[in-house]
Protein backbone atom coordinates (compact mmCIF):
# COMPACT_ATOMS: atom_id res chain seq x y z
CA UNK A 1 0.00 0.00 0.00
CA UNK A 2 1.05 3.58 1.29
CA UNK A 3 4.77 3.99 0.42
CA UNK A 4 6.42 6.23 2.85
CA UNK A 5 9.91 7.70 3.11
CA UNK A 6 12.53 9.97 4.59
CA UNK A 7 13.18 12.93 2.75
CA UNK A 8 16.19 15.52 2.42
CA UNK A 9 14.20 18.61 3.76
CA UNK A 10 15.76 21.90 2.99
CA UNK A 11 14.43 24.38 6.44
CA UNK A 12 15.54 27.27 7.41
CA UNK A 13 18.70 28.00 8.90
CA UNK A 14 17.72 30.89 11.32
CA UNK A 15 15.77 28.48 13.65
CA UNK A 16 15.44 31.41 15.93
CA UNK A 17 13.55 33.67 12.92
CA UNK A 18 10.98 31.18 12.15
CA UNK A 19 8.15 32.88 13.51
CA UNK A 20 8.98 35.74 11.08
CA UNK A 21 9.91 33.46 8.53
CA UNK A 22 6.67 30.72 8.01
CA UNK A 23 2.99 31.01 6.73
CA UNK A 24 -0.20 29.51 6.54
CA UNK A 25 -1.05 27.56 3.42
CA UNK A 26 -1.48 30.02 0.27
CA UNK A 27 -5.35 29.12 -0.58
CA UNK A 28 -5.74 30.45 3.20
CA UNK A 29 -3.72 33.86 2.90
CA UNK A 30 -5.50 37.09 2.22
CA UNK A 31 -4.22 39.68 -0.20
CA UNK A 32 -3.95 42.02 2.90
CA UNK A 33 -1.97 38.87 4.91
CA UNK A 34 0.36 38.69 2.04
CA UNK A 35 1.70 42.19 2.11
CA UNK A 36 2.36 41.85 5.75
CA UNK A 37 4.39 38.40 5.45
CA UNK A 38 6.42 40.25 2.72
CA UNK A 39 7.13 43.32 5.36
CA UNK A 40 7.35 40.78 8.24
CA UNK A 41 10.99 39.08 6.92
CA UNK A 42 13.04 39.33 3.57
CA UNK A 43 13.43 36.02 3.63
CA UNK A 44 9.77 35.06 4.64
CA UNK A 45 8.45 31.73 2.82
CA UNK A 46 5.93 34.44 1.05
CA UNK A 47 8.16 35.26 -1.59
CA UNK A 48 7.98 31.61 -2.66
CA UNK A 49 4.12 30.17 -1.83
CA UNK A 50 2.22 33.31 -3.13
CA UNK A 51 4.70 35.50 -4.57
CA UNK A 52 2.85 39.08 -5.70
CA UNK A 53 1.97 39.95 -9.11
CA UNK A 54 4.46 43.10 -10.38
CA UNK A 55 3.78 45.72 -13.24
CA UNK A 56 5.33 44.45 -16.89
CA UNK A 57 5.17 40.90 -15.63
CA UNK A 58 4.88 38.29 -18.68
CA UNK A 59 6.04 34.50 -20.08
CA UNK A 60 9.88 35.38 -18.95
CA UNK A 61 9.43 37.17 -15.58
CA UNK A 62 6.59 36.85 -13.22
CA UNK A 63 5.85 35.34 -9.76
CA UNK A 64 6.55 31.81 -10.54
CA UNK A 65 10.29 32.74 -12.13
CA UNK A 66 11.43 35.30 -8.94
CA UNK A 67 9.63 32.15 -6.53
CA UNK A 68 12.74 30.17 -8.42
CA UNK A 69 15.41 32.66 -8.77
CA UNK A 70 15.14 33.19 -4.77
CA UNK A 71 14.79 29.29 -4.04
CA UNK A 72 18.08 29.08 -5.71
CA UNK A 73 19.44 32.06 -4.25
CA UNK A 74 18.69 31.24 -0.69
CA UNK A 75 19.89 27.72 -1.42
CA UNK A 76 23.37 29.21 -2.60
CA UNK A 77 23.61 31.78 0.35
CA UNK A 78 22.66 29.08 3.20
CA UNK A 79 19.42 30.75 3.90
CA UNK A 80 17.87 27.10 3.23
CA UNK A 81 20.27 23.89 4.36
CA UNK A 82 19.78 20.81 3.58
CA UNK A 83 19.23 17.79 5.58
CA UNK A 84 20.47 14.80 5.45
CA UNK A 85 17.44 12.03 4.71
CA UNK A 86 15.23 12.52 7.58
CA UNK A 87 11.50 12.06 8.76
CA UNK A 88 9.85 14.63 11.11
CA UNK A 89 7.77 14.72 13.70
CA UNK A 90 5.92 17.67 13.94
CA UNK A 91 3.66 19.22 17.05
CA UNK A 92 1.29 21.79 16.82
CA UNK A 93 -0.27 23.30 20.57
CA UNK A 94 -3.25 25.13 20.25
CA UNK A 95 -6.53 26.26 22.33
CA UNK A 96 -9.98 25.98 21.13
CA UNK A 97 -11.74 27.70 24.06
CA UNK A 98 -10.58 26.33 27.08
CA UNK A 99 -9.78 22.94 25.50
CA UNK A 100 -5.81 22.59 24.69
CA UNK A 101 -4.30 20.25 22.43
CA UNK A 102 -1.31 18.85 20.59
CA UNK A 103 -1.96 17.39 17.41
CA UNK A 104 1.13 15.45 15.66
CA UNK A 105 1.81 14.13 12.63
CA UNK A 106 4.52 12.89 10.03
CA UNK A 107 6.27 14.61 7.69
CA UNK A 108 7.52 12.22 4.91
CA UNK A 109 8.15 11.87 1.02
CA UNK A 110 5.07 9.42 -0.18
CA UNK A 111 5.02 7.79 -2.98
CA UNK A 112 2.01 9.22 -5.56
CA UNK A 113 -0.11 6.84 -6.44
CA UNK A 114 -3.35 7.52 -9.06
CA UNK A 115 -6.89 7.28 -7.05
CA UNK A 116 -7.92 4.55 -9.16
CA UNK A 117 -5.31 2.32 -7.30
CA UNK A 118 -6.67 2.85 -4.06
CA UNK A 119 -3.78 4.04 -2.25
CA UNK A 120 -4.26 7.34 -1.39
CA UNK A 121 -8.37 8.37 -1.38
CA UNK A 122 -9.49 11.76 -2.13
CA UNK A 123 -12.61 13.05 -0.18
CA UNK A 124 -13.41 16.08 -2.53
CA UNK A 125 -13.25 17.40 -5.81
CA UNK A 126 -11.08 19.46 -7.32
CA UNK A 127 -10.83 23.23 -9.28
CA UNK A 128 -8.70 23.36 -12.44
CA UNK A 129 -7.80 27.30 -11.52
CA UNK A 130 -5.48 26.55 -8.07
CA UNK A 131 -4.17 23.06 -9.77
CA UNK A 132 -3.23 25.20 -12.63
CA UNK A 133 -1.10 28.29 -9.99
CA UNK A 134 0.20 25.34 -8.42
CA UNK A 135 1.68 23.22 -11.15
CA UNK A 136 3.26 26.47 -12.44
CA UNK A 137 4.97 26.79 -8.88
CA UNK A 138 5.80 23.71 -8.89
CA UNK A 139 7.75 23.75 -12.52
CA UNK A 140 9.45 26.60 -11.40
CA UNK A 141 10.77 25.61 -8.12
CA UNK A 142 10.39 21.61 -8.64
CA UNK A 143 10.12 21.67 -4.45
CA UNK A 144 6.93 21.06 -2.47
CA UNK A 145 6.40 24.09 -0.52
CA UNK A 146 4.08 22.78 2.11
CA UNK A 147 2.79 19.27 2.89
CA UNK A 148 -0.88 17.89 2.05
CA UNK A 149 -2.25 16.61 5.28
CA UNK A 150 -3.33 13.35 4.97
CA UNK A 151 -5.27 10.87 7.55
CA UNK A 152 -4.48 6.97 8.62
CA UNK A 153 -5.55 4.65 11.08
CA UNK A 154 -4.08 3.07 13.64
CA UNK A 155 -6.68 1.96 16.06
CA UNK A 156 -4.11 0.44 18.46
CA UNK A 157 -2.02 2.97 18.18
CA UNK A 158 1.38 1.39 17.10
CA UNK A 159 3.29 3.98 15.05
CA UNK A 160 2.13 6.76 18.31
CA UNK A 161 4.42 4.31 20.31
CA UNK A 162 6.62 3.70 17.74
CA UNK A 163 7.48 7.64 17.68
CA UNK A 164 7.23 8.47 21.71
CA UNK A 165 10.90 8.04 22.32
CA UNK A 166 11.32 10.71 20.06
CA UNK A 167 8.71 12.70 20.95
CA UNK A 168 9.94 12.52 24.27
CA UNK A 169 12.85 14.37 23.75
CA UNK A 170 13.25 18.01 23.70
CA UNK A 171 12.22 19.25 20.00
CA UNK A 172 15.43 20.32 17.33
CA UNK A 173 13.00 23.62 16.32
CA UNK A 174 10.06 24.98 18.49
CA UNK A 175 8.62 28.36 17.90
CA UNK A 176 5.33 29.93 18.42
CA UNK A 177 3.60 31.61 15.43
CA UNK A 178 1.50 34.72 14.95
CA UNK A 179 -1.70 33.58 16.28
CA UNK A 180 0.22 32.12 19.36
CA UNK A 181 0.34 28.88 18.32
CA UNK A 182 3.12 26.73 18.71
CA UNK A 183 5.19 24.61 16.72
CA UNK A 184 7.77 21.57 17.41
CA UNK A 185 9.71 19.62 15.06
CA UNK A 186 11.77 16.42 15.71
CA UNK A 187 14.35 15.43 13.32
CA UNK A 188 14.16 11.44 13.01
CA UNK A 189 17.52 10.32 11.01
CA UNK A 190 17.35 6.46 12.48
CA UNK A 191 17.02 4.11 9.59
CA UNK A 192 15.86 1.41 11.96
CA UNK A 193 13.07 3.96 12.20
CA UNK A 194 12.61 4.75 8.92
CA UNK A 195 12.58 0.62 8.00
CA UNK A 196 9.69 0.01 10.63
CA UNK A 197 7.63 3.38 9.89
CA UNK A 198 7.68 2.49 6.61
CA UNK A 199 6.49 -1.13 7.30
CA UNK A 200 3.66 0.23 9.44
CA UNK A 201 2.40 2.17 6.04
CA UNK A 202 3.05 -0.78 3.80
CA UNK A 203 -0.22 -2.20 5.42
CA UNK A 204 -1.84 1.02 5.04
CA UNK A 205 -4.06 3.02 2.88
CA UNK A 206 -3.97 6.91 3.01
CA UNK A 207 -6.97 9.99 2.94
CA UNK A 208 -6.48 12.83 1.97
CA UNK A 209 -8.14 15.32 4.43
CA UNK A 210 -6.50 19.01 3.16
CA UNK A 211 -4.51 19.64 -0.19
CA UNK A 212 -6.55 17.80 -3.05
CA UNK A 213 -5.58 20.43 -5.72
CA UNK A 214 -1.95 20.15 -4.27
CA UNK A 215 -1.87 16.09 -4.65
CA UNK A 216 -3.33 16.12 -7.85
CA UNK A 217 -0.68 19.10 -9.30
CA UNK A 218 1.65 16.78 -7.99
CA UNK A 219 0.38 13.86 -9.83
CA UNK A 220 0.45 16.19 -12.97
CA UNK A 221 4.37 17.24 -12.71
CA UNK A 222 5.03 13.54 -12.09
CA UNK A 223 3.21 12.66 -15.54
CA UNK A 224 5.52 15.53 -17.02
CA UNK A 225 8.32 15.20 -16.04
CA UNK A 226 8.16 11.21 -17.01
CA UNK A 227 7.42 12.55 -20.07
CA UNK A 228 10.25 14.54 -20.70
CA UNK A 229 13.00 12.01 -19.33
CA UNK A 230 11.50 8.77 -21.28
CA UNK A 231 12.67 6.83 -18.16
CA UNK A 232 12.19 8.03 -15.10
CA UNK A 233 13.47 5.73 -12.21
CA UNK A 234 11.34 4.66 -9.76
CA UNK A 235 13.05 6.36 -7.08
CA UNK A 236 12.94 9.59 -8.54
CA UNK A 237 11.70 12.57 -5.94
CA UNK A 238 9.29 13.55 -8.78
CA UNK A 239 7.39 10.30 -7.94
CA UNK A 240 6.73 11.94 -4.24
CA UNK A 241 5.36 14.04 -2.35
CA UNK A 242 5.49 16.14 0.67
CA UNK A 243 2.73 14.93 3.18
CA UNK A 244 1.99 15.34 7.36
CA UNK A 245 0.79 11.94 8.25
CA UNK A 246 -1.97 11.94 11.10
CA UNK A 247 -3.53 9.27 12.72
CA UNK A 248 -7.33 9.27 12.37
CA UNK A 249 -8.43 8.02 16.17
CA UNK A 250 -6.08 10.86 17.24
CA UNK A 251 -8.64 13.14 20.26
CA UNK A 252 -6.42 16.25 18.90
CA UNK A 253 -7.38 15.90 15.32
CA UNK A 254 -9.70 18.94 15.45
CA UNK A 255 -12.01 19.48 12.23
CA UNK A 256 -14.44 22.65 12.47
CA UNK A 257 -17.95 23.29 10.64
CA UNK A 258 -18.03 25.42 7.90
CA UNK A 259 -20.93 27.43 7.58
CA UNK A 260 -23.13 28.28 4.61
CA UNK A 261 -24.84 31.77 3.54
CA UNK A 262 -27.20 31.95 0.98
CA UNK A 263 -28.07 35.11 -1.57
CA UNK A 264 -30.32 35.87 -4.50
CA UNK A 265 -32.61 32.91 -3.70
CA UNK A 266 -35.79 32.57 -5.60
CA UNK A 267 -38.72 34.74 -3.91
CA UNK A 268 -41.40 31.87 -4.01
CA UNK A 269 -39.17 29.16 -2.87
CA UNK A 270 -38.26 31.46 0.08
CA UNK A 271 -42.17 31.79 0.58
CA UNK A 272 -42.80 28.46 0.95
CA UNK A 273 -40.14 27.11 2.93
CA UNK A 274 -41.27 25.86 5.55
CA UNK A 275 -43.71 23.47 3.96
CA UNK A 276 -40.69 21.82 1.55
CA UNK A 277 -38.28 21.56 5.15
CA UNK A 278 -41.64 20.13 6.47
CA UNK A 279 -41.51 17.28 4.26
CA UNK A 280 -38.17 15.99 5.58
CA UNK A 281 -37.09 17.69 8.98
CA UNK A 282 -38.85 19.01 12.34
CA UNK A 283 -38.70 22.89 12.48
CA UNK A 284 -38.04 23.82 16.16
CA UNK A 285 -38.44 27.83 16.65
CA UNK A 286 -35.47 29.30 19.04
CA UNK A 287 -36.52 32.61 18.64
CA UNK A 288 -35.31 35.42 16.48
CA UNK A 289 -32.31 36.49 18.83
CA UNK A 290 -30.23 33.88 20.06
CA UNK A 291 -27.21 33.77 19.98
CA UNK A 292 -24.37 32.30 18.24
CA UNK A 293 -23.35 30.57 21.33
CA UNK A 294 -26.58 29.40 22.23
CA UNK A 295 -27.46 28.23 18.09
CA UNK A 296 -24.62 26.16 18.32
CA UNK A 297 -25.26 24.47 21.73
CA UNK A 298 -28.32 23.80 20.77
CA UNK A 299 -27.22 22.65 17.46
CA UNK A 300 -24.42 20.44 19.31
CA UNK A 301 -27.44 18.81 22.08
CA UNK A 302 -29.75 17.83 18.44
CA UNK A 303 -26.49 16.51 16.76
CA UNK A 304 -26.27 13.78 19.63
CA UNK A 305 -22.18 13.93 18.98
CA UNK A 306 -23.10 12.87 15.62
CA UNK A 307 -25.45 10.08 15.65
CA UNK A 308 -28.53 12.46 14.83
CA UNK A 309 -28.61 14.97 11.84
CA UNK A 310 -29.45 18.63 12.48
CA UNK A 311 -28.80 22.00 11.27
CA UNK A 312 -29.05 25.65 12.60
CA UNK A 313 -31.80 27.45 9.69
CA UNK A 314 -31.46 31.44 9.98
CA UNK A 315 -33.17 34.23 8.51
CA UNK A 316 -34.00 37.83 9.12
CA UNK A 317 -37.05 37.23 11.11
CA UNK A 318 -36.60 34.15 12.72
CA UNK A 319 -33.78 31.26 13.58
CA UNK A 320 -35.00 27.78 13.27
CA UNK A 321 -33.31 23.64 14.06
CA UNK A 322 -34.21 21.09 11.99
CA UNK A 323 -34.01 17.80 12.71
CA UNK A 324 -33.69 15.33 10.22
CA UNK A 325 -36.88 12.68 10.42
CA UNK A 326 -37.12 9.36 9.50
CA UNK A 327 -38.84 10.68 6.08
CA UNK A 328 -35.73 12.48 4.79
CA UNK A 329 -33.34 9.92 5.41
CA UNK A 330 -35.63 7.47 3.15
CA UNK A 331 -35.93 10.63 0.65
CA UNK A 332 -31.88 10.12 0.84
CA UNK A 333 -31.96 6.81 0.08
CA UNK A 334 -34.76 6.82 -2.08
CA UNK A 335 -33.01 9.46 -4.46
CA UNK A 336 -30.08 8.18 -4.89
CA UNK A 337 -30.27 4.43 -4.63
CA UNK A 338 -26.74 4.32 -6.21
CA UNK A 339 -24.91 6.24 -3.67
CA UNK A 340 -22.83 4.63 -0.86
CA UNK A 341 -24.62 4.67 2.51
CA UNK A 342 -21.73 6.67 4.11
CA UNK A 343 -22.35 9.45 1.70
CA UNK A 344 -26.43 9.37 1.97
CA UNK A 345 -25.61 9.64 6.25
CA UNK A 346 -23.38 12.34 5.72
CA UNK A 347 -24.78 15.36 7.28
CA UNK A 348 -23.63 17.89 4.98
CA UNK A 349 -24.78 15.66 1.92
CA UNK A 350 -27.73 15.52 3.52
CA UNK A 351 -27.79 19.56 3.77
CA UNK A 352 -26.95 20.44 -0.25
CA UNK A 353 -29.67 17.44 -1.16
CA UNK A 354 -32.40 18.21 1.04
CA UNK A 355 -32.08 21.56 2.04
CA UNK A 356 -29.70 23.63 -0.89
CA UNK A 357 -30.98 21.36 -3.71
CA UNK A 358 -34.39 20.09 -3.04
CA UNK A 359 -35.82 22.91 -0.93
CA UNK A 360 -34.34 25.88 -2.06
CA UNK A 361 -33.51 25.29 -5.95
CA UNK A 362 -29.48 25.36 -5.53
CA UNK A 363 -28.30 23.01 -7.69
CA UNK A 364 -24.98 21.03 -7.62
CA UNK A 365 -23.35 23.01 -10.37
CA UNK A 366 -24.68 25.94 -9.27
CA UNK A 367 -22.78 25.65 -6.25
CA UNK A 368 -19.84 24.49 -7.84
CA UNK A 369 -19.59 27.89 -10.04
CA UNK A 370 -20.06 30.08 -6.48
CA UNK A 371 -23.16 30.59 -7.23
CA UNK A 372 -25.64 31.55 -4.08
CA UNK A 373 -23.58 30.04 -1.48
CA UNK A 374 -20.73 31.35 0.27
CA UNK A 375 -19.09 30.05 3.16
CA UNK A 376 -18.08 31.68 6.64
CA UNK A 377 -16.22 29.32 9.64
CA UNK A 378 -17.45 32.36 12.19
CA UNK A 379 -21.29 31.21 13.42
CA UNK A 380 -21.78 35.23 14.78
CA UNK A 381 -20.88 36.77 11.46
CA UNK A 382 -23.15 33.89 9.99
CA UNK A 383 -25.96 34.59 12.08
CA UNK A 384 -25.97 38.48 11.90
CA UNK A 385 -25.74 38.03 7.70
CA UNK A 386 -28.93 36.33 7.90
CA UNK A 387 -29.88 39.03 9.98
CA UNK A 388 -29.29 41.95 7.74
CA UNK A 389 -32.38 41.51 5.51
CA UNK A 390 -30.09 43.06 2.55
CA UNK A 391 -26.88 40.88 2.58
CA UNK A 392 -27.89 37.08 2.82
CA UNK A 393 -31.08 35.49 2.55
CA UNK A 394 -30.50 32.59 5.50
CA UNK A 395 -27.48 31.11 7.11
CA UNK A 396 -27.30 27.45 7.63
CA UNK A 397 -25.05 26.22 10.90
CA UNK A 398 -23.83 22.97 10.17
CA UNK A 399 -22.03 20.43 12.92
CA UNK A 400 -18.42 19.53 12.36
CA UNK A 401 -17.78 16.48 9.97
CA UNK A 402 -15.69 13.51 11.74
CA UNK A 403 -12.39 12.25 10.45
CA UNK A 404 -13.85 8.92 10.33
CA UNK A 405 -16.29 9.88 8.14
CA UNK A 406 -13.59 11.47 5.56
CA UNK A 407 -12.11 7.31 5.42
CA UNK A 408 -16.18 5.75 5.27
CA UNK A 409 -16.59 8.46 2.49
CA UNK A 410 -13.27 8.38 0.52
CA UNK A 411 -13.37 4.57 0.74
CA UNK A 412 -17.02 4.18 -0.55
CA UNK A 413 -15.29 6.33 -3.77
CA UNK A 414 -17.55 8.93 -2.98
CA UNK A 415 -17.01 13.04 -2.99
CA UNK A 416 -18.13 15.31 -0.17
CA UNK A 417 -19.54 18.41 -1.29
CA UNK A 418 -17.44 21.70 -1.34
CA UNK A 419 -16.31 22.87 2.15
CA UNK A 420 -17.21 19.83 3.84
CA UNK A 421 -14.29 19.99 6.24
CA UNK A 422 -11.78 22.40 7.49
CA UNK A 423 -8.91 20.70 9.69
CA UNK A 424 -7.95 23.46 12.82
CA UNK A 425 -5.32 24.80 12.72
CA UNK A 426 -3.43 24.79 9.13
CA UNK A 427 -0.14 23.03 8.41
CA UNK A 428 2.75 25.99 8.59
CA UNK A 429 4.14 26.53 5.24
CA UNK A 430 7.65 26.91 5.27
CA UNK A 431 8.79 24.02 8.29
CA UNK A 432 10.66 21.93 5.82
CA UNK A 433 10.51 22.01 2.41
CA UNK A 434 10.80 18.95 -0.24
CA UNK A 435 12.81 19.10 -2.86
CA UNK A 436 11.77 17.18 -6.62
CA UNK A 437 15.05 16.36 -7.66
Amino acid sequence: MADVQPLPGFRYAAADELADLVTPPYDVISAEAQKRYYARHPHNIIRLELGRDEPGDDELSNRYTRAAATFAEWRRDGVLRQDTPSLYLYEQRFNIGDQSYARRSLLARVRLEPWEAGVILPHERTLSKPKADRLQLMRACAANLSPLMTLYEDPDGALAALLGGAGARAPDISFVDEAGEAHRLWLLRDEALADQVAAFFAARQLYIADGHHRYETALAYRDEVAQQRKDLPAEDAANFTLMALAAIEDPNLVVLPTHRLLRDLPAERLARLDDTLGDSFEIEPLGGDISAERALGALAEASAGGAETAFVLARPEETVLLRLRPAGRAAMDREHPDAAPAWRRLDIAILHELVLNHALGVSDAAVRAGEHVSYTRDAAAALAAARARDDAALALLVPPTPPAAIRDVARAGARMPQKSTYFYPKLITGLVVNPLW
